[in-house]
């Protein structure tokens, strides 16, 4: 098993935190990863990206060119990084900030009402946490609940902030078992 994945957005949706969350949880189920953020510009506003390789194997380099799995959370990340995902992969897609569909049809596609989902939990600073439940259950990479232990890893002296971050994962993951 090997996944290349992006994860993107606006610089302040907290791409870079999801990013560290499925790193963490991907080291407690025993594989090997690599996570490499994007800084920059991204930080006032423009399209945040977090690399993310989860293996059983070895991992020569960190770099994704060809992501087998996409999750964006707005349209100018799926604009950027649609055509670059392998055919056969996976994108998903916060449907509340990207308006129009993908265009591929040689990749599976899974709509998730993020900003929604958040918003029912009081902010929709959870949407990435939201995204990353369900991405958790559309694709299998790593347990709902290896992301939910491995919060407390990097949210140390933030622990007020542990139980509403763990009800997002679970919302995602509960709305993409229901979806289907």
């Amino acid at each position: 098993m090997k996944e290349e994945i992006i994860i993107a957005g606006f610089g302040g949706q907290g791409i870079l935190f999801a990013g560290k969350l499925l790193t963490w949880a991907s080291l407690i189920e025993d594989n090997k990863v690599t996570c490499i953020p994007s800084y920059g510009a991204e930080m006032r506003g423009g399209t945040a990206h977090c690399h993310v390789i989860v293996s059983r194997e070895e991992i020569a380099s960190p770099i994704v060119e060809k992501p087998s799995l996409l999750v964006v959370l707005n349209r100018q990340s799926l604009d950027r990084f649609e055509k670059r995902v392998l055919s056969g992969g996976r994108i998903v897609v916060n449907s509340d900030l990207v308006e129009r569909k993908v265009e591929r049809k040689d990749v599976r596609v899974y709509y998730v009402p993020g900003n929604e989902l958040a918003e029912k939990l009081g902010s929709s600073l959870f949407t990435n946490m939201v995204m990353l439940g369900a991405t958790s259950f559309y694709t299998g990479i790593v347990k709902l609940e290896s992301l939910v232990s491995s919060l407390p890893n990097l949210l140390a002296g933030k622990e007020e902030l542990i139980t509403s971050n763990q009800r997002a994962l679970k919302a995602g993951y509960e709305y993409a078992h229901a979806a289907g």
